[in-house]
Formats: structure tokens, C-alpha cells, sequence
């Protein structure tokens, strides 16, 4: 026998070996258990009690909770997408309007010839030649044949087995993404999950039977749908649909940059790590982004005439200021002069800055600026007319102004770089001609597999623990607990702003977590078991086991990669 205690402070005396299941409340409240917090570790309620332990029960309502929902949805639908067609393949590619957008890569034989996309060059890796875009009616009966699997309530079952003998089930299986991934893993066991017999692989525990999952529905998105589910704000309710086309375009420009560098998924850049041929590939990756940055400089000195600001907004670690320098580089390339602007010089001083729910200053905030004397002063540069720009001072929390006094000359332009850079209060004295928008983000599509994806969430956080540890002081631990609050920052002055952007640019590198994985995993593994944060920094470590390390060697000095790793050439870090 073995003591549980509970988090509401009760106790019980239970057989070792007993399933989590077992210990349900009688009355699961409003919302229903879908997993439990077990000394901080995120388990099914498959799992069975091994000692001595604290549980904690997992519902929708909770990030962790919600994440068991959306793994076992993505279950369902490929096992829907392999009853109505068995020839195709699913392949769920990024999160997109408050979901998962999914594609079926199918045979050529299978689709009618004037449905035909032929695959970009490059397929590599084992990819099907050929994309065949979902009809309305394909989508209506997947989430029909969806729903009939939800009704019927079967289980999701797990067995544990041997790393070469999960490669063995799924070479027979026709899966060589997860041939792939499993083929580097240092784990020499795979949890491999099985509904109605099939098996698959989810980088997380399922919720117990398909009954479990909640609200969802398919949203046709051509050429593809989206597997929309609730958040964990709102669990039984699907968020308002609001359609992100630019985004979407974004990330099918890196879905083309997947195909010119052969790499589909996480395996296939392991591929290129163990045959050597790493610093190659880094070079074409940043020369990819490089070409990016030079067309929006061209379109730029192509509309010369009329604009005048440049203003560049983005969510936190998605490598902004060093955008901005190579930006600004190639915008000399064509002959004009580009004038930073930090934004950070128009905060308020600190006895105005508006409090948060917690009653802590809320720098994100966009009142936490002095927009109307930000707008007064980019009104008068754009004008030609001289201004002398604030400083703010951090320490004091008072603004200071500077001796020297800005006015624009012919050729010159000003290059605004900040969180709240798209939102229009911020420039609201500019017309919308003078003005060239930029969002940037790592949204990186390169996912584990067909079915498990690299929240771009995930790669942000990374990129952050590096950067505030070598160049803040501040520990894996803090930016974690940090993270939270930043995420409902984005959610309320970055994102509801990037469809009014000119043009989005993806800072995301194919290579970079396994450059990252040396840096930040004995940062993760030093994060205590008796803290909260454990339970993410342990979610991160298990997803960076599965990128081999990449040598920073070879990283140029400009990539913007550099700014979380060090050793720029374009500023000092602070």
C-alpha cells in the first residue's frame, strides 16, 4: 500500500500499481478530468501509482488538460482520415485561427487529374509528389465519421516497447516520419498508442476513451481544413473563427522553403546532422531568410516616394531587433538611409504606468507609451521637420531628452521597431500611404511528424530561456514563470494587429532548437521538482531530446539566431 494525497488536502491508502483512473472522484465537477498532475509530472489517467505521491487533477480548463484534448482529437481524425481515405496521408502542419491546420497528401493515381497540384521541387524524405486539395464534402465527412468515433467511446490504449521494435511496427505501418524520429532518440523505449488497433505516436498521454474530448469541429480552408477545438479559457466553447490569410501565406512560403531543403520534418533535419552536410544547410536556410529581407527592401525603394515610416511589431524572442538591422543593411543596399526609432523612449513615466490585474506595472500595455507624443513627433519627422527624440531612463523611470535634434533628410526614412509597432494608435497621425507594416514571428512549421507539431509557442520560450540567461542574469526558472503573463500580453496588443501588417516575415531557422538544445537544456534540468515550473521546463526537455545538436560554429554573425546565442555583429548584448 501507498498514500495519495490529493490537492484539496485529502488522503488515501491505495495499492501500488493502482490506475489513476481508479481514483476518480465519484463527482468529477464541471468539467471533466482528463489527466492529473503527478509530483509535478503531466501523466494519463492510464498511469498507475508507483510510491508515495501528490496528485493534482488535469481538466480542458487548464493548459496542461487542454493538451490531452488535442492530442486525442489529432488521433481521432487521422483514424476518420484513414477509414474515408486509406490511401492518403494526413499531415497536421500548424496552428492556425485557433487550431490545427491539416492537409491529405494522396497518391497521383488517387486524385481526379483536374484536382492536381503538382509538389514544389525537392520532395525528399519520402514525400508523396503530389498535394490533393480536401473538397467541402471531404471535410464534412470527416468530421462526420469524427463524430460517429466520438459516439462509439473506445479507449485509447498505451504499450510501452522497445525503441527498434516501435521503428519495426511503424516501417510496416508505411510511417518513415516516425521511422525517422524514433531512429535518434535517446530513449530505448516508445510509448506507442493504439485506437480501434491502430497504432500511432503522440508526444503526450490521451485522454481514456474518444467520449472524453469535448467540443470540436473541420473547418473547410482550402486547400486543406482546420481542426478547431476550445482553449483552455473557454473549454466548452469553440472560439469565434477569424481568418488569418496572410499567416497562412507566411507559413506556406516556409512550407516551400521545407521542400527546397528536403527537410519535412524533425527526423529529416537529423538526417542531415548525422551525414555532416549541417553547415551547408545552415548556409542555405539564412540565405533563404536573407532573399526575404532584400525583396522587402526592393518594395520598399520601389515606393520611395511615398513612404516614410517602416514600423516592425512582433511577440516576444521572435528576433526583432536583429531583423531590423539586416532590414535596415540592405534598405542602404538601394541607396536610402534608415533612422531608428525606440519606442522604449516614449514610455510614460513610471508613476503613470498603468497596473496590471496584479497590480504590477504593465509595460506591455499600449498606454503604458505617451502616444500623443509619439504621434506628434513622427507627424513632424515624416513633415522634414527637426525634433528633439525623449530618452527614458529606467532607473529613474523619468524621460530625459536628448542634446542633438533629428530632421530628416531626402532618402532618409524611420525605422520603428516594438510590440505595439502595428497597432494604429501608435500612429495614427501617419497616413496609411507613409506607413510599411512588417510582422515577425518564428513560425516554424518543421514538426516532429505527421501528427505531432512544434508549437511555434515552443520555439519562442526556447530562444528566451538562451537569451535571458546569458545576456539578463535571468534563470530558466524565472522565465517561466515569466512566460505566462507575456502570452496574454500578445494575445491582447500583438496578435489581434498582424493581418495589418504589408507583409509578415518568418524568422523561424530549420536548424535552431537542436543549436539551442546545448545551450537550454541544463538550464531545463537545473528548474527543481518542488517549484511550478518544473512541469514546463519538463515538457521542454522532452522536446528538445528529439533534435541532435547542431554546432554554432557555422552560424554567421548576422543571423538572428545570434541574438539568443551570442556573438552578433550587430550590437552588444544587454
Amino acid at each position: 500500500m501507498t498514500r495519495v494525497t490529493f490537492s484539496d488536502g485529502t488522503q488515501s491508502e491505495v495499492a501500488l500499481g493502482t490506475p489513476l483512473l481508479d481514483l476518480l472522484p465519484s463527482r468529477n465537477g464541471v468539467q471533466p478530468i482528463v489527466g492529473a498532475l503527478v509530483d509535478r509530472d503531466v501523466l494519463g489517467l492510464d498511469r498507475v501509482v508507483r510510491g508515495d505521491c501528490r496528485v493534482e487533477w488535469l481538466t480542458p480548463g487548464n493548459r496542461m488538460g487542454i493538451r490531452f484534448i488535442r492530442r486525442s482529437l489529432s488521433f481521432i481524425l487521422a483514424e476518420a482520415a484513414r477509414d474515408l481515405f486509406p490511401e492518403a496521408r494526413l499531415v497536421i502542419l500548424h496552428s492556425l485561427s485557433k487550431g490545427f491546420f491539416c492537409e491529405l497528401h494522396r497518391p497521383p493515381e488517387s486524385i481526379p487529374p483536374v484536382l492536381r497540384v503538382p509538389r514544389m521541387a525537392g520532395s525528399g524524405a519520402g514525400l508523396l509528389n503530389v498535394v490533393g486539395p480536401v473538397s467541402r464534402e471531404d471535410v464534412r465527412r470527416l468530421e462526420q465519421r469524427m463524430r460517429e468515433i466520438v459516439a462509439e467511446g473506445l479507449p485509447f490504449t498505451r504499450v510501452e516497447m522497445p525503441r527498434e521494435e516501435a521503428i519495426a511496427l511503424f516501417e510496416r505501418h508505411h510511417r518513415p516520419d516516425l521511422v525517422r524520429l524514433f531512429r535518434y532518440r535517446a530513449n530505448q523505449t516508445v510509448d506507442v498508442q493504439y485506437l480501434r488497433g491502430t497504432p500511432d505516436y503522440f508526444h503526450g498521454d490521451l485522454v481514456p476513451t474518444t467520449a472524453d474530448v469535448g467540443p470540436f469541429e473541420l473547418r473547410f480552408y482550402a486547400p486543406g481544413f482546420i481542426l478547431r477545438f476550445p482553449e483552455d479559457t473557454s473549454p466548452a466553447d469553440l472560439p469565434a473563427f477569424v481568418d488569418t490569410a496572410r499567416l497562412s501565406k507566411v507559413f506556406y512560403e516556409f512550407k516551400k522553403w521545407s521542400h527546397v531543403l528536403e527537410v519535412p520534418d524533425v527526423g529529416a533535419v537529423n538526417d542531415v546532422v548525422a551525414s555532416g552536410e549541417i553547415n551547408d544547410f545552415i548556409r542555405v536556410a539564412e540565405a533563404l531568410q536573407e532573399k526575404k529581407i532584400a525583396q522587402m527592401a526592393d518594395a520598399i525603394g520601389e515606393a520611395r516616394e511615398r513612404i516614410r515610416l517602416v514600423l516592425i511589431a512582433g511577440p516576444s524572442a521572435s528576433g526583432k531587433t536583429t531583423f531590423a538591422q539586416r532590414l535596415s543593411v540592405q534598405l542602404r543596399v538601394i541607396g536610402l538611409k534608415p533612422i531608428p526609432i525606440s519606442l522604449d523612449d516614449y514610455y510614460v513615466e513610471r508613476e503613470k504606468t498603468p497596473l496590471d490585474e496584479f497590480g504590477e506595472y504593465d509595460y506591455e500595455n499600449v498606454v503604458a507609451l505617451d502616444l500623443p507624443l509619439l504621434n506628434e513627433h513622427l507627424r513632424l519627422l515624416t513633415f522634414g521637420e527637426p525634433v528633439r527624440l525623449p530618452r527614458y531612463n529606467f532607473k529613474t523611470g523619468l524621460r530625459e531628452f536628448r542634446r542633438n535634434v533629428l530632421q530628416l533628410a531626402p532618402g532618409q526614412l524611420l525605422v520603428v521597431e516594438g510590440i505595439h509597432a502595428l497597432n494604429e494608435l501608435l500612429t495614427e497621425s501617419i497616413p496609411k500611404p507613409n506607413k510599411y507594416k512588417v510582422y515577425i514571428s518564428a513560425l516554424t512549421q518543421l514538426n516532429l511528424d505527421d501528427h505531432n507539431r512544434v508549437p511555434t509557442t515552443d520555439t519562442r520560450l526556447v530562444r528566451r530561456i538562451a537569451r535571458d540567461i546569458q545576456f539578463r542574469g535571468i534563470d530558466a526558472q524565472q522565465t517561466l514563470a515569466r512566460w505566462r503573463s507575456v502570452r496574454r500580453g500578445e494575445e491582447r496588443w500583438i496578435f489581434p494587429f498582424q493581418e495589418e501588417a504589408d507583409v509578415m516575415f518568418n524568422s523561424g531557422l530549420f536548424y535552431e532548437l537542436g543549436a539551442l538544445r546545448t545551450i537550454v537544456e541544463p538550464l531545463l534540468h537545473a528548474v527543481p521538482r518542488s517549484v511550478p515550473e518544473y512541469t514546463e521546463a519538463r515538457r521542454l526537455l522532452q522536446l528538445l531530446t528529439n533534435f541532435l545538436t547542431v554546432g554554432t560554429e557555422e552560424i554567421p554573425p548576422n543571423s538572428i539566431l545570434r541574438e539568443f546565442i551570442g556573438a552578433t555583429c550587430f550590437f552588444r548584448a544587454e
